[in-house]
């Protein structure tokens, strides 16, 4: 694998169907590539140096920035290699998608938080349909109500 250079690396993750999101410790908004663009509709130019509160919902701010810091303060996450995380998330368009992601912490040469790293997948449709399938399933089950 030490024949791949930076370019080829940057190119797929460029090009990546899901989303690849990259904050600095401050929580701006430094990489964002084309899976990310088509998940939440903002290009890459309208999001770089924004903070993430962007495509986070009102009610998750505080938790989400909350665990940011303290990962960032011990150069290591609660979540590992294993969790994947699933909230809603919001768009450009002023909508809502669901989002399953995994979250890499990146840090710096002294050990502490210096990046973190998202790969993020929408699954609003699955999530949609699991919902129906459950509306099925109670509908087609029988009242249990005594005679």
């Amino acid at each position: 694998m030490e024949d791949l250079t930076t370019d080829v690396v940057l190119a797929m993750a460029d090009q990546a169907p899901d989303g690849i999101v990259i904050i600095d410790r401050e929580g701006l908004i430094r990489y964002w590539n084309r899976g990310a663009e088509r998940i939440f509709g903002y290009k890459a130019a309208e999001v770089a140096g924004r903070n993430l509160d962007v495509i986070i919902p009102e009610k998750h701010r505080q938790r989400h920035w909350d665990g940011f810091v303290a990962a960032m303060a011990a150069g290591s996450s609660k979540y590992g290699d294993d969790d994947l995380l699933a909230v809603p998330a919001l768009t450009a368009d002023g909508g809502t998608v669901s989002i399953e992601f995994s979250v890499v912490l990146l840090t710096g040469p002294d050990g502490s938080g210096d990046h973190v790293g998202a790969v993020i997948r929408d699954v609003t449709a699955r999530r949609a349909q699991e919902k129906e399938v459950r509306r099925r399933l109670l509908e087609a089950t029988p009242s249990h109500a005594t005679p």
